[in-house]
């Protein structure tokens, strides 16, 4: 296993509700991140796909409306899947710069959408992650996860996982990482609040990982405004998420970041020495977990809705 690496995380808008538009200027912020000799990409959360923020498509509670059921359409129609022409180009692209990426997508499964965490590396898709709890309005549009998306993916660097957003203060879903001796903690996220920083020290600390943290930088000049209703401010430049993106070490020391209202591509140099050096004198789920008194238990398989049989044996007589 590689002893440092060069990771970068990305800070930018989506293009909302053109895709094919969004994965090229992702495509090129791969190559931008090669070029930096970074070996790690971090996107945002939900960065294929779009995060429509301040839209609400026209949701009450206990009815809903012709032109906010024509705004989610054309969400849904944005949205990706993961075996599909642009995850490939992504995949191809982090081949190229022999790059290892995660990349928040909104992942279209049947009539369902999810936000999603997607890990691609030189060779190819590695693995997933379906956000287990959608946030406040967020439920309305997303489908929640299970536990089967929970498994880190391994890099010459070690564990490589993501969590997502409001995620991140779940404290057993972190337990489960650090259980999986996640080296690289992702946590693409849509807070941008000063209150966001703090959270992720406290996880490199508690995790003694490190923690790469992406946010979009977007303005309402970038929002659609045309094509889905926006609730927030109407000024052009009225900033919709301002970013504050960063990278943290294991023990909570900033590498890089955070950065507010611009866009930004920001790179560390990790050592990954520090991680067992920082767990000289905590780790979470060794010395310091005293499991004769707490426990937890993980439920990884899949849920289906509905299951067919193949066949039934006959009756013995």
């Amino acid at each position: 296993m590689s002893n440092t690496l060069t990771a970068a995380v990305a800070q930018t808008a989506t293009v909302l509700l053109d895709t094919p538009a969004t994965v090229e200027r992702a495509v090129g912020l791969m190559a931008d991140a090669g070029k930096r000799g970074a070996q790690l990409l971090v996107f945002p959360e939900a960065f294929i796909g779009g995060y429509p923020k301040g839209a609400d498509f026209h949701i009450y509670l206990g009815a809903r409306t012709p032109e906010g059921r024509a705004e989610f359409k054309r969400y849904f129609d944005a949205a990706v899947t993961v075996d599909g022409p642009e995850i490939a180009q992504l995949a191809k692209a982090a081949a190229r710069h022999k790059l290892y990426t995660v990349v928040g997508i909104i992942e279209r499964d049947g009539g369902t959408l999810y936000c999603t965490a997607v890990y691609l590396g030189p060779e190819g898709i590695l693995g997933k992650h379906r956000k287990l709890m959608p946030t406040a309005l967020e439920r309305l549009v997303w489908g929640f996860g299970d536990g089967s998306t929970l498994a880190a993916v391994d890099t010459p660097f070690g564990k490589l996982g993501a969590v997502i957003c409001w995620e991140n203060y779940m404290p057993a879903l972190r337990m489960a990482m650090y259980q999986q001796r996640v080296a690289l903690y992702c946590a693409p996220t849509a807070d941008d609040r000063d209150s966001w920083a703090s959270t992720m020290q406290h996880i490199a600390l508690e995790g003694r990982c490190f923690v790469l943290s992406a946010c979009q930088h977007l303005r309402r000049r970038q929002f659609p405004a045309d094509r889905m209703n926006n609730r927030l401010a109407e000024a052009p430049d009225t900033v919709l998420m301002r970013g504050g993106s960063m990278i943290i070490d294991p023990l909570g020391r900033m590498l890089a970041g955070p950065v507010y209202n611009e866009d930004a591509l920001l790179t560390a140099e990790l050592d990954l020495s520090l991680i067992p050096m920082a767990q000289m004198d905590f780790d979470a789920v060794g010395h310091y977990a005293r499991p004769d008194v707490f426990s937890l238990t993980v439920n990884t398989a899949a849920q289906q809705a509905v299951t067919l049989a193949t066949g039934r044996a006959a009756d013995q007589g």
